[in-house]
């Protein structure tokens, strides 16, 4: 479903540009930065908030420094394309906590990529064949893993080209 751009003024796109770089800035500094009283600048935030266009706040961790050193696209191919079918692997990929992400994709052979964080391949094997291609409607798994990020979590660009 098609959702309706909200109108935002330089105020509101700057905002949105500092907050996803530094989330964790104060409102002084915010205001500061794009030039607002420190009042308006938190009513903007807040606004921003309450409108759905800011969603959350998070803290972006090294997976490495936690023993995941194999990052892997995985694309998951369906027997059926059918709404309970694709509702049923959701529900069970969302209960893996390996899987950072997962999307729902056409243009391949595959109907979901998934973003899977892995220690090393005897955990990426455990997970493929002991987990994953248990899903009831699996019929295909193909997988690329990523040798270097370029980069990652880029910012929503604010401003139409």
């Amino acid at each position: 479903m098609p959702v309706t751009p909200l109108e935002l003024d330089r105020f509101d796109r700057r905002i949105l540009d500092v907050l996803q770089q530094e989330g964790r800035i104060s409102n002084q500094e915010l205001a500061e930065r794009i030039g607002l009283s420190p009042s308006p600048c938190l009513r903007r935030v807040r606004a921003l908030e309450e409108n759905g266009l800011i969603t959350q706040y998070r803290a972006e961790i090294d997976a490495r420094q936690l023993g995941y050193q194999l990052m892997a696209l995985l694309h998951i191919s369906m027997d059926k394309h059918t709404p309970e079918r694709f509702d049923n692997f959701e529900r069970h990929i969302r209960d893996i906590p390996n899987v950072i992400e997962c999307l729902i994709i056409t243009g391949q052979d595959a109907d979901f990529q998934l973003k899977i964080l892995v220690r090393d391949m005897d955990d990426y094997q455990h997970l493929l064949l002991h987990v994953i291609n248990r899903i009831e409607g699996v019929t295909g798994a193909h997988t690329s893993f990523v040798l270097r990020r370029v980069f990652e979590h880029r910012p929503v660009p604010t401003a139409c080209p």
